[in-house]
């Protein structure tokens, strides 16, 4: 399984306040900024699919599941390498390494790499920029069930 690690940092800030929220805001937060970053790469992704059965474009997409081989395969590359959150962007469709690696009988025809290559940077400037939002507002609804409750 071909496997991109992206790992930023000099967000010490973002860190700590995504650590001052309490553990299931602060992952719940990261979620959905990381979907919604990689939602622009998962939809060039769909748009350089092989377009022979359109399996492709209607598998691929953005989550936090893996099937149960790809679960399997991860877990051994991660071993070490926990991550707080993760977003995975691809497809569940076994025809998609094909695709995108070719094999003995078959080309290779890349279409995520490509999407990827083509967006990482916004991606990445996305969940910079939208962190800031996403902690700030889930501070506030925090604040206002706290005073709710009082």
């Amino acid at each position: 399984m071909a496997k991109v690690t992206i790992k930023i940092e000099g967000l010490k800030e973002l860190d700590r306040a995504l650590g001052q929220l309490p553990k299931s805001t602060g992952k719940a937060v990261l979620r959905k900024v990381l979907k919604d970053a990689g939602e622009p790469v998962a939809q060039a992704a769909r748009a350089n699919a092989p377009k022979l059965t359109l399996h492709l474009t209607e598998t691929t997409d953005v989550g936090t599941k893996l099937t149960r081989r790809q679960a399997s395969l991860h877990k051994k590359q991660a071993k070490d390498d926990r991550a707080f959150s993760e977003v995975f962007i691809g497809t569940s469709d076994p025809a998609g390494m094909q695709d995108e690696f070719g094999n003995e009988h078959q080309a290779a025809e890349p279409w995520l790499r490509p999407a990827w290559d083509g967006k990482k940077d916004a991606t990445l400037d996305h969940i910079k920029n939208a962190l800031w939002g996403e902690i700030e507002r889930a501070a506030e609804r925090l604040a206002r069930r706290a005073g709710r409750r009082r």
